[in-house]
């Protein structure tokens, strides 16, 4: 599913979706309720960082950055090698809640967003346990 073509124009383009992977990740790396989601990433977070900030320039809708490097992303397929389950995704729906709260977006554009993003993270889980 593929953002409104002017989300990226309207939340102020390049510079802005930096901001947001940054602060996702210093949250990332600062909170301490977030230790497992933390563990699955390297202790150097650069190649995270510049992956989930070419991905989501194109997911908002403007250059496909990460396509035209690495191809399709393949979500999930490239998110296998780690057990995700449900503290995972809560984890990392927490880091970017901060960083979303922080964003120069409308309320609405937000939780317009935050769902997305919820979608996604549930998506990206790949081990059993009971459903919550």
């Amino acid at each position: 599913q593929r953002m409104a073509e002017s989300l990226y124009d309207q939340m102020g383009g390049d510079i802005s979706v930096r901001a947001l992977v940054d602060r996702f990740y210093d949250a990332m790396d600062t909170i301490p309720e977030v230790a497992e989601i933390r563990a699955l990433h390297p202790a150097d977070l650069t190649e995270s960082r510049e992956k989930l900030y070419l991905f989501l320039s194109g997911w908002f809708g403007g250059p496909a950055l990460y396509v035209e490097k690495y191809g399709h992303p393949r979500l999930r397929a490239r998110h296998l090698p780690f057990s995700i389950g449900v503290k995972e995704r809560d984890q990392w729906m927490h880091c970017m809640r901060i960083a979303l709260a922080e964003c120069s977006l409308s309320l609405l554009q937000k939780q317009h967003l935050e769902g997305s993003f919820s979608q996604l993270a549930d998506h990206m889980r790949n081990r059993e346990e009971e459903q919550r």
